[in-house]
């Protein structure tokens, strides 16, 4: 038993690591691609690419520019991430009753909780490496498998899954070792809703966004 309770906390383990990287598919090192690369993973590469760029730019270098690298990490999030349709899927069959205002508020919130999750800890980047394995297309759909190599030589495979939005490819979620993200947050969303209801959630929500704000998270709406 002890053994399974510590193969268990490894992969876990792997998986907080993972989670804290791939969101704003910003902590990592682009390794060039194994594989035939499409559409899909080019534009996930470069985002990824531009992100890299941003995070050894100098001038946003030191402890007092924390902030600006954030908002310029999420700017580029925003624009390879929609955090709209993640909202979505995340919230599943309680998102259809919503009003136009509420879902317009609940994506804010759900973004907002993604970038203190995420890109707020871009400063943990410890030399991780993505090594991308190509794309699968099937009609609007794609899927850009990769793998995040750790210091120690670990393999932690990940998955975007994207769908085409004009002439883009727009990530709708990710899948690390078999967990996918929007799954693991509709759980959440779930329980929560079922137990004090919808109301309930979005207040939740608020508390730890306010929260962000007063330990200087750097949210974007307070930038303005």
């Amino acid at each position: 038993m002890t053994g399974r309770r510590s193969s268990l906390t490894t992969s876990a383990g792997r998986r907080g690591l993972a989670w804290r990287i791939v969101l704003a598919a910003l902590l990592i090192l682009s390794v060039a691609p194994t594989s035939w690369a499409g559409p899909a993973q080019d534009q996930l590469k470069g985002a990824i690419d531009r992100v890299v760029s941003t995070l050894e730019s100098p001038a946003l270098k030191g402890d007092n520019k924390v902030a600006e690298r954030r908002a310029a990490v999420r700017k580029i999030a925003d624009e390879i991430f929609d955090f709209g349709e993640i909202a979505r899927r995340a919230l599943g069959r309680y998102w259809q009753p919503l009003t136009e205002p509420q879902r317009t508020e609940f994506v804010g919130l759900f973004a907002d909780l993604l970038e203190r999750s995420y890109i707020s800890k871009i400063e943990l980047y410890g030399g991780e490496k993505i090594i991308y394995s190509g794309d699968r297309v099937e009609g609007d759909l794609a899927t850009v498998s990769t793998k995040i190599i750790t210091k120690n030589g670990t393999e932690v495979p990940v998955d975007y899954r994207l769908f085409k939005k004009g002439d883009r490819w727009m990530v709708y979620d990710v899948n690390i070792e078999g967990i996918s993200l929007v799954s693991n947050y509709r759980t959440q969303f779930n329980k929560i809703i079922q137990t004090n209801g919808y109301n309930s959630l979005v207040e939740r929500m608020k508390v730890k966004q306010n929260e962000f704000l007063e330990e200087g998270g750097g949210k974007r709406k307070a930038q303005k």
